[in-house]
């Protein structure tokens, strides 16, 4: 090859090697040159390229390109870095929203049980009281305010925890046809919990449907501990 191919190579060489440069550094956001100066690179670049012995010329022009192929690798693996992080951050808060408002329905459904509960104990035609009552008229009383399909399972409770005597009590602290322990917390219901039944009765129900979602519930808790 002539010393004159060998630099219009160079020329050529440069030429792209500094278009290449001055391309990247516009894609990493930096400001353009201007055009004289990438002439005045170019032409310097061509002069040095000419300058080196033919063998070695092939080997520059190489790593150039590597270099600049390398910063662009760089560039996009720190934004694509950049990306998946933000998309993690964005998926964190989604996945925090969706549980908060999860838990929110669960409590609020927990709530509207509570009611729903409460108003189908209290929900009925008031009873009137009397200074004393026999075994069969609390089971009446019973009757009215127990729903029909779960009575049969409330009875075996009541026969069991107080042989449906409204007055009984212990040595623990439990009063009541339910025994509930400690008898005051009937008083949620009504301040007479010690000698109406029917308050013993709906604080009953109301415990029973709470925490094991009906008094046949209850009663099958109840026949494997013998208490519930």
């Amino acid at each position: 090859m002539s010393r004159s191919s060998v630099r219009g190579f160079a020329v050529a060489s440069a030429t792209a090697v500094t278009t290449v440069g001055a391309v990247v550094g516009i894609a990493a956001g930096g400001p353009a040159a201007a055009s004289n100066d990438n002439v005045e690179a170019t032409a310097a670049d061509s002069t040095l390229l000419a300058d080196i012995p033919v063998g070695q010329q092939a080997q520059v022009q190489t790593a150039s390109l590597t270099q600049q192929a390398d910063a662009q690798s760089a560039q996009a693996s720190a934004a694509a870095k950049k990306s998946a992080e933000e998309a993690a951050r964005r998926q964190a808060a989604r996945d925090a929203k969706s549980k908060k408002g999860a838990a929110d329905k669960a409590a609020a459904k927990d709530r509207d049980l509570e009611k729903q509960t409460a108003s189908r104990s209290t929900d009925r035609s008031p009873l009137q009281t009397q200074s004393s009552y026999t075994v069969a008229e609390v089971q009446a009383i019973a009757r009215q305010i127990v729903p029909a399909d779960q009575f049969q399972c409330f009875s075996h409770i009541v026969n069991n925890e107080s042989s449906w005597n409204y007055q009984a009590s212990n040595g623990s602290g439990a009063y009541g046809l339910v025994q509930a322990m400690p008898g005051t917390k009937m008083s949620s219901v009504a301040p007479d919990w010690q000698t109406n039944p029917a308050t013993q009765i709906k604080w009953g129900l109301n415990y029973m449907n709470q925490r094991y979602g009906s008094p046949c519930g209850a009663w099958s808790f109840w026949l494997s501990h013998h208490s519930y």
